[in-house]
């Protein structure tokens, strides 16, 4: 099968350990992410050749960043360098009432100075049969959104399917451009699109009748998202299919995870999981990208099956320190089949 390639920015990520806020720490846990490495990092933990594109500077930090995605099988073949240095995000992690914040520090990271004809695009896809890229590489800065359409741009004339996730970060767009004014010409590229209870909204206006997400109390109605997942169809023409990432959340360690898949005819829900004790929630949205782009792949005419293992991918990814989602397909089709006990294997 063709290889998988994502393009975004990846970043350090420095963690307060133990819950604690950022002004009671003394020490910061460092690892790595960025919403389409993760996504990358999940598709080569399930056997596939996936390729993540960047742009990083050329010193030490950025080499440990570049032998960390190596380390989980990830092509790095293509990650030129330049620039000044390696965006980095603080995370701060809630517990139960307290929700988690993160504070970016990426402006003037190297992605950010970007710019078309950097990248050759027609090289990379030539044995690729998919494009991943989300909502927050256009956010960083003109230059990334220019070469992200690019990027699109070329794909599809390759024939190269593409997909996006939404991924709507407020506290990114600063460049004088908004992100209603920017995403449409992209998301007109893909075949597929993923967004959550909120990315159609905030980005185009599009929202379910009668729903609010801050007075779900955990439970999330599947059903209500059928009118968002038509009017994108409706707004982007090329998609295939549309996908909403469906989130209950009864406090920052007990949420409710789900989703909905619709392909224009049919609106396919996945079970929901009650998911009582989170490890870590951040990228839990790449980790359910990740398992669909797996799961459309190797379940191809199966969408329910697809959903349900995109699902369960990301439950798991709930458990797991870190951006990356470090488990394997037999363990999420393990959880498919209903084993959820978490009992010792031996």
């Amino acid at each position: 099968m063709s290889k998988v390639v994502t393009f975004g920015e990846i970043m350090l990520r420095l963690a307060t350990p133990d819950n604690l806020r950022f002004k009671q720490a003394t020490s910061l846990s460092a690892t790595f992410g960025g919403g389409e490495a993760n996504v990358a990092v999940s598709l080569a933990n399930y056997g596939v050749d996936v390729e993540f594109v960047s742009r990083l500077p050329q010193n030490d930090i950025a080499d440990a960043c570049i032998g960390e995605l190596r380390k989980y099988g990830v092509g790095t073949q293509n990650i030129i360098r330049g620039g000044e240095r390696l965006g980095i995000y603080f995370l701060e992690t809630g517990a139960v009432a307290r929700p988690s914040k993160v504070v970016y520090d990426r402006a003037h990271s190297s992605i950010s100075t970007i710019e078309k004809g950097m990248i050759a695009w027609e090289e990379i896809f030539h044995d690729a049969d998919w494009f991943h890229w989300t909502g927050i590489t256009p956010a960083i800065s003109a230059t990334a959104a220019e070469v992200c359409l690019e990027a699109c741009q070329v794909a599809n004339r390759m024939g190269v399917t593409v997909s996006c996730d939404l991924n709507f970060r407020k506290n990114l767009w600063k460049y004088g451009k908004t992100a209603s004014e920017i995403m449409p010409e992209l998301v007109e590229c893909c075949d597929i699109i993923l967004g959550n209870e909120e990315d159609a909204e905030k980005v185009f206006g599009i929202k379910p009748e009668g729903f609010d997400v801050t007075s779900t109390h955990g439970q999330v109605e599947a059903e209500a998202f059928r009118s968002v997942c038509s009017q994108l169809m409706e707004r982007f023409p090329r998609a295939k299919k549309v996908i909403i990432t469906l989130r209950g959340s009864i406090n920052a360690n007990h949420n409710t995870w789900g989703g909905v898949l619709f392909d224009g005819e049919r609106l396919y829900e996945s079970p929901r999981y009650d998911i009582t004790h989170i490890v870590d929630r951040v990228g839990g949205g790449d980790s359910f990208m990740g398992g669909l782009i797996y799961g459309l792949r190797a379940f191809e005419g199966d969408d329910q099956h697809a959903l349900n293992f995109a699902v369960a991918a990301s439950a798991l990814k709930h458990t797991i320190y870190g951006d990356f989602n470090l488990v394997s397909v037999a363990e999420v089709e393990n959880l498919l089949k209903g084993d959820g006990s978490g009992r010792v294997s031996r």
